[in-house]
């Protein structure tokens, strides 16, 4: 007898499984700038003659990587799996469930086609920003996987909508030009052997900066609409969470420029590339999210009510 899967449990299965894949973006990372990105220098293998890794630092790393890989793509499956289950089932929480699985699995061959090809640029870009492209299909997940949630219109202003949308493409514009400047600059993932992008470095961090305050002057544009036009709650604070993650960004990208871009500092940039791509997407959701709104007393009730504190106010 299968055991069904409750809405509220598959929203947190569901979460878990966002949390992961944000999570592998950055232990991602750490590989490459710990020089480790052909510390397996096989793939699925770690070498050819061995599936783990040999007793050395940048193979551990890169094999530690590829466990944590092999541990997400099971936990997608079990949401996958656990789509079926979910009582009532639902057609769309199956297929974005099953692209998520689909993602992982490409993740994977990309993956192992940037160690065939010694981390070319080529290869190394799509994986990144294939990450991001599961990563919105994961939000989505979670964002419909809400018991409350119902296909809806957006209950707010046309224009307001349109600017978010543009504020999430500006978005998607960063983490391109991101990853060009990463393929063009150093931390190549494993020494200064590694093919790199041959366009001038200073130029492109410029565009990737350009970008950025492009998608900073957005963000503000988008806190004042949010706060001059009716919206919900949950849009406005989402929008205040989205501004606090950019200028934190911010900050942390001009401190790796002009500390030289220092591996620790540019791990906190990916973590913050991904916390941001996050929280763009998440404001777009929420125009669409389900809002527990306290309804307004009756006429009547509040007729009643004025009436009983004048006649208390007499009487005192």
């Amino acid at each position: 007898m299968s055991t069904s899967v409750s809405p509220a449990a598959f929203r947190r299965l569901a979460i878990a499984a966002a949390i992961a894949l944000a999570a592998i973006v950055v232990t991602g990372g750490a590989v490459r700038l710990t020089s480790s990105g052909l510390g397996c220098p096989d793939w699925p293998r770690c070498t050819d003659t061995s599936l783990v890794a040999p007793a050395s630092y940048h193979a551990l790393v890169e094999f530690v990587n590829r466990v944590i890989s092999g541990a997400v793509g099971i936990g997608v499956v079990l949401v996958a799996i656990a789509s079926y289950r979910r009582s009532p089932r639902r057609r769309d929480l199956t297929w974005l469930s099953w692209s998520l699985v689909l993602g992982v699995a490409a993740q994977a061959v990309v993956g192992g086609l940037s160690v065939r090809y010694k981390l070319s640029p080529g290869w190394v870009i799509p994986h990144f920003l294939l990450s991001m492209v599961i990563l919105y299909a994961a939000l989505q997940l979670v964002h419909r996987a809400d018991p409350a949630w119902v296909p809806a219109k957006p209950p707010a202003k046309r224009e307001l909508v349109m600017l978010v949308r543009v504020l999430v493409a500006a978005a998607t514009a960063v983490l391109v030009l991101g990853t060009i400047t990463t393929g063009t600059g150093p931390h190549a993932g494993s020494g200064d052997h590694v093919k790199r992008l041959s366009l001038p470095l200073e130029r492109v961090t410029q565009l990737h900066a350009d970008s950025a305050l492009l998608l900073t002057g957005l963000v503000v544009a988008t806190m004042f609409a949010v706060r001059l036009t009716a919206t919900t709650v949950l849009v406005r604070r989402r929008a205040t969470i989205l501004a606090g993650t950019v200028l934190l960004q911010v900050a942390i990208g001009y401190t790796q420029y002009f500390l030289n871009v220092p591996p620790g500092v540019v791990e906190l940039h990916i973590a913050g590339a991904t916390a941001l791509w996050c929280a763009a997407v998440w404001l777009q959701l929420g125009f669409t999210a389900p809002v527990v709104t306290i309804p307004e007393p009756a006429v009547e009730d509040q007729t009643n009510w004025l009436t009983a504190t004048a006649t208390n106010s007499t009487v005192r």
